[in-house]
């Protein structure tokens, strides 16, 4: 029998099939400023002693990939929610500190407090969706993403970030522009296509999901993007539980909770740990849990991506997470993406 569709072909699926869109409008007006170049100088002379990488939801899990680049190249780094920065770990924004500061709309309650708090203290990189929010105001320097506006759910503005972040991270890590832009419009054409194939997708996944009571999205590394921000938007477009954490903190608990019932989405991640990864997915099929491999040679179409550079791989990996949002709609009857309680911005802590 087909999966009727119609109660997903609303405004969240017109955000999530104007994703292309949003990157290369991204892409064609990112640019080195003389504000960031000024502050990619300063970091490689070695003014600042650590860079700090805040945000919250999506756009904190984004940072994940940047802060993977940034160890690798020898600076240090630290990954923050801005709720904690504010309350717990305020010594760290000092001169000596460079701040990267994520927020879609650039005025969420965290942003504002965090702005108020950091007055005269650390540089800040923003990297906004919106040119004019406080956070742009503020910024030393701005990076701004163009997704255009969004419904409710991160899609547009989620990938456009980590576009962005990738940018920047290779700024500051010092990697020719045109080495960056080539890595970047590699990702395009593969988001394009798979979104072609919305529909294919959203129906060969519904005997897959079928009957799941617990769902869990585990990876490593820069994986973690897709695996925080993936069981974040579950949540919020279908009211369905699910979590996110580490291949290796799945074995640390929630092994135990495998069965026919539990759905396990296991991103295969960059080369130096899929075959980790690769064991994980075998032994929780082992267990009679029903579990699913996100890579380029995966079986399942929905799981399977196209090849491209391990730097953008984070782009791709959160396409199967949103087909999945659609098809455990279809399964409710529940319109993906409408929310009840939240609202597109927080202002409440």
């Amino acid at each position: 029998m087909a999966t009727d569709l119609s109660i997903v072909e609303g405004s969240y699926l017109r955000d999530l099939l104007a994703q292309p869109c949003a990157l290369k409008d991204t892409l064609d007006q990112l640019d080195q400023t003389r504000d960031l170049q000024t502050l990619v100088d300063a970091l490689n002379r070695g003014k600042f002693k650590t860079v700090v990488l805040t945000g919250m939801g999506s756009s904190f899990h984004a940072l994940n990939p940047l802060l993977m680049q940034l160890m690798q190249y020898g600076l240090p780094a630290v990954l923050v929610e801005t709720s904690e920065l504010i309350y717990f770990w305020r010594r760290l924004l000092k001169p000596s500190s460079l701040v990267v500061a994520v927020s879609q709309s650039g005025s969420s309650v965290e942003i504002i407090r965090f702005l108020k708090l950091n007055r005269g203290r650390a540089p800040v990189i923003a990297v906004t969706n919106t040119a004019d929010s406080p956070l742009a105001k503020r910024g030393a320097a701005v990076i701004c993403t163009r997704a255009g506006e969004e419904f409710s759910v991160s899609c547009k503005t989620y990938v456009s970030a980590l576009l962005a972040l990738k940018f920047l991270g290779d700024q500051l890590c010092l990697i020719p522009s045109t080495r960056t832009r080539r890595e970047l419009k590699a990702a395009l054409p593969p988001v394009r296509a798979y979104l072609e194939r919305w529909r294919e997708h959203v129906e060969c996944l519904a005997p897959k999901l079928a009957g799941i009571r617990q769902l869990f999205l585990v990876g490593r590394g820069p994986s973690l993007a897709a695996v925080g921000t993936g069981a974040l938007i579950l949540k919020e477009s279908t009211r369905f539980a699910a979590e996110g954490l580490s291949s290796a903190a799945f074995r640390h608990g929630p092994f135990e909770m495998l069965g026919p019932e539990t759905f396990v989405l296991v991103f295969g991640g960059i080369s130096k740990t899929r075959e980790l990864n690769r064991r994980l997915l075998e032994d929780i099929r082992k267990e009679q849990g029903r579990a699913e491999f996100v890579t380029e040679h995966s079986d399942g179409g929905a799981f399977c991506l196209a090849s491209v550079p391990p730097s953008v791989l984070p782009i791709l990996e959160i396409l199967p997470v949103q087909m999945m949002t659609l098809s455990l709609s279809t399964m409710t009857g529940c319109e993906p993406g409408k929310f009840r309680f939240a609202k597109k911005i927080t202002t409440t802590e």
